[in-house]
C-alpha cells in the first residue's frame, strides 16, 4: 500500500502567488519563490505547482527556474498543457509529474500518449468538480466551463487512457477550510485504482485525516498552510498518530 503524501500547492497568476475561494476571487499572498523557499525546509512529500496564466500564454520557464532553485522535493507542474511538446517542457525543465487539465478534456488522447511516451507516473489527471445534486460534474477552464461529464465516469476514463494519478479537487469547498468533501473522494477513490490526491478545504489535520479515510492516498492543501500556523508537519504528525502509514520525515 502507498505511504500517504502530504502537498502544498502553489497557484501563480500575474507571477504573483494567489489564492481563490471556489475558484473565484484570486487574492494576491504574495511571492511563489518564498512559499517554495519555505515548504522545502518543512518536510514536505511532494509540491504542486499551477501556472493559471499558462491557459492562455504558455507556461513561463522562469517561473520554474525560480522555484526549482529553491526546492529539493518532487514537484507537479500544471497549466496551459495541451500537447506532448508542452509536457515535455515542463519535464525539461524540471517538473517530475505533469498535471493536465482542459487540454485532456479537449482532446483525450493527450493522457494515453503522454503515458505511452513518459510513463504513467509522469501524468496527473486534474478533476475539477463541483456538487450538482447527487452527483458531481467536471468543470474546465479553471472552473469557469460546465463540460457535462460526470466526475466517476470521467476519472474512470483517464484512468483507462494510462492516468498515473488523479488530482481532485472540489470547487464547492475550495479556500473554505471546512473540510474536503469527502462523498467526492470517496466516490473517486472507490471508482479507481491509482491514487487520488484529494484538493479543496483543508483547515487543520483533522480535514486531511477525514479524506484519507475517505480513500485519498495524499492530501494537498494551500489555505491552511498560507493563512494559519499549521504547516504540512503538523498532518503529517497527526496522521501518524491516528494510525496512518506516512512517508519517513526528513
Amino acid at each position: 500500500m502507498l505511504k500517504v503524501r502530504v502537498m502544498p500547492c502553489l497557484t501563480i497568476k500575474n507571477k504573483r502567488l494567489v489564492k481563490s475561494v471556489q475558484f473565484d476571487e484570486h487574492r494576491n499572498i504574495g511571492s511563489y519563490v518564498a512559499a517554495a523557499r519555505v515548504f522545502n525546509g518543512r518536510d514536505v512529500d511532494e509540491m504542486v505547482v499551477l501556472d493559471l496564466d499558462a491557459r492562455e500564454q504558455g507556461i513561463d520557464p522562469l517561473i520554474l527556474q525560480e522555484i526549482t532553485k529553491e526546492c529539493f522535493m518532487p514537484l507537479a507542474v500544471g497549466g496551459g498543457v495541451k500537447t506532448l511538446e508542452d509536457v515535455q517542457r515542463l519535464l525539461d525543465l524540471g517538473a517530475d509529474k505533469v498535471v493536465v487539465n482542459s487540454g485532456a478534456l479537449a482532446r483525450p488522447e493527450l493522457i494515453q500518449e503522454a503515458s505511452a511516451r513518459f510513463g504513467a507516473q509522469c501524468v496527473v489527471v486534474s478533476i475539477d468538480a463541483k456538487r450538482i445534486g447527487e452527483t458531481w460534474e467536471v468543470f474546465a477552464e479553471g472552473g469557469q466551463r460546465a463540460t457535462g461529464l460526470e466526475a466517476v465516469v470521467w476519472a474512470k476514463q483517464a484512468e483507462g487512457l494510462g492516468a498515473g494519478e488523479i488530482f481532485l479537487t472540489s470547487i464547492d469547498q475550495d479556500g473554505m477550510m471546512e473540510g474536503y468533501d469527502t462523498g467526492l473522494i470517496e466516490a473517486i477513490s472507490q471508482a479507481v485504482r491509482i491514487p487520488v490526491i484529494a484538493s479543496g478545504g483543508a483547515g487543520k489535520p483533522e480535514h486531511a485525516f477525514a479524506a484519507v479515510r475517505a480513500g485519498a492516498s495524499a492530501v494537498c492543501a494551500a489555505s491552511v498552510f498560507q493563512y494559519t500556523q499549521v504547516t504540512p508537519a503538523n498532518f503529517k504528525e497527526f496522521l501518524a498518530k491516528n494510525g496512518v502509514d506516512m512517508r519517513a520525515s526528513n
